[in-house]
């Protein structure tokens, strides 16, 4: 099948390479000459494992192109607009500016029959709304993605579920389903499962899953603190619950919560859609798991601070925490999570750049994520790896679960740094393990202390 796919940032980019490795004939649309350019030599322009070799070889074998002239899309049978959706300046919002941008220079072009299909997240109403702008050429549905970066291939190729938003006169609707199908035959044939939906259905089913997912980890997190104030254990709270088949133990990871580009603007305007409709119950829930969210980032510095004052001879500031003016912090991790590359909304990043505002000497690692920081934030000092981050720091912070961080070896890093502090913002160290390596071991919504200590 012809497929188009407008916008070629990180969704478009992945969607494009990963119809034309299902044997699509696909072009890439997108108006940044040096993105475009970047793609047409086999280069992505952000981290996302395999995604290279797949664009290298659907170019190769001929079935992925891209352009910026919007005209080449004019033989397609179905378009994927696959925009971004960022959050508005100045409010929750989300700005559909570049949506409206697509389906408007998308409309002179379409051939008869072709089918639009919205990638973008998008708040409810989006599609009933914007339709008109198709002037009657073309049936826009939504069919909504379901990412996660650093498993965005296979989430494309092995999705969880399929979802089709389709619109109200049946025939269409039907035609709709049937090109859906046949541009997903390759998943359909191994059973994954396909809900066809309203558009408003479609629409709600991507925010929802989110707004889910950021409740669940604004939760465990504001139980963390209770664990910490009591002594208990909330990794291993999180295990007994997640046993419960009902609750799940994914999502239930304590520690510096959650951030990127999808999740934190998601809530916010599916909080901000919802006040306009005049149901706000779900905003009020969401606007409290996003001040839990952004609450951790500081909660770390301050954990941090404490750490820091109780440390023999220790200088301290005016409120009693520690003093970090000139102290040397090691900071591991810069991404908002592993297996990205990504800094929007990194809460990684948020601490690195409060404890340099604080006076700290920050000293970053990140495999990936250095060169996007380097030009966002100059005055933080980037490595290349995490043992020089760590040679003679005060305190070493874990802010981003990578896996090399997770096997480092505690017994060889204690002989880099005389200090031996290290704070684990994503509770993904071993405890026992850095403390019998000669560590202060502080996790973050864990109690100072090992297990089985007594609380007075």
């Amino acid at each position: 099948m012809r497929i188009s796919v407008i916008g070629c940032g990180y969704l478009g980019a992945v969607h494009a390479a990963a119809m034309a490795s299902q044997g699509h004939d696909v072009i890439g649309i997108d108006v940044d000459p040096v993105r475009l350019g970047a793609l047409r030599e086999g280069r992505v322009p952000f981290h996302e494992p395999g995604l290279e070799q797949l664009l290298s070889e659907g170019m190769s074998a001929g079935r992925l192109r891209f352009s910026t002239e919007i005209a080449d899309a004019a033989t397609a049978q179905v378009h994927f607009v696959a925009v971004n959706t960022p959050q508005r300046l100045g409010g929750d919002e989300a700005d559909l500016g570049y949506v409206e941008a697509a389906l408007r220079s998308l409309a002179p072009h379409l051939a008869p029959g072709a089918l639009v299909v919205g990638k973008s997240t998008v708040p409810v109403g989006t599609a009933r709304r914007l339709a008109p702008l198709l002037a009657g050429r073309a049936e826009l549905v939504w069919n909504p993605e379901f990412l996660r970066e650093g498993h965005a291939i296979d989430d494309t190729l092995r999705p969880d579920r399929l979802v089709y938003g389709v619109g109200d006169e049946p025939e269409s609707a039907e035609r709709a389903r049937v090109l859906l199908d046949e541009v997903y035959a390759p998943q359909l044939a191994t059973g994954v499962p396909r809900i066809v939906a309203d558009r408003e259905t479609a629409e709600l089913v991507k925010v929802s899953a989110n707004a889910f997912l950021a409740l669940k980890i604004s939760f465990i997190n504001a139980v963390a603190d209770v664990c910490a104030a009591t002594g208990a254990d909330v990794n291993l709270l999180a295990d007994a619950i997640g046993h419960d088949a009902r609750i799940g133990r994914r999502f239930l990871g304590a520690g510096l919560g959650f951030g990127g580009g999808c999740l934190p603007k998601d809530i916010r305007a599916f909080g901000a859609r919802a006040a306009e409709l005049g149901e706000d119950a779900i905003g009020s829930l969401l606007r409290e798991a996003d001040r839990i969210n952004l609450g951790r980032r500081h909660r770390a510095v301050e954990l941090l601070r404490t750490a820091l004052s109780s440390q023999p001879g220790a200088a301290t500031s005016v409120d009693g925490g520690g003093d970090l003016r000139g102290r040397r912090i090691a900071v591991l991790g810069l991404a908002f999570k592993p297996d990205s590359d990504d800094i929007r909304d990194s809460p990684a990043l948020s601490v690195a750049t409060e404890l340099a505002l604080l006076g700290a000497e920050v000293v970053a690692h990140d495999p990936h994520a250095v060169p996007k920081v380097r030009i966002a934030r100059p005055e933080l000092t980037c490595v290349d790896t995490a043992d020089e981050a760590v040679v003679g720091a005060d305190a070493v912070l874990v802010l981003t679960e990578w896996r090399e961080y997770r096997e480092l070896d505690p017994a060889a890093l204690a002989a880099t740094t005389p200090a031996r502090l290290v704070l684990d913002a994503r509770n993904c160290l071993d405890p026992a393990a850095w403390r019998a390596a000669g560590w202060d071991y502080r996790g973050l919504g864990r109690h100072e202390q090992p297990v089985g200590a007594l609380v007075a």
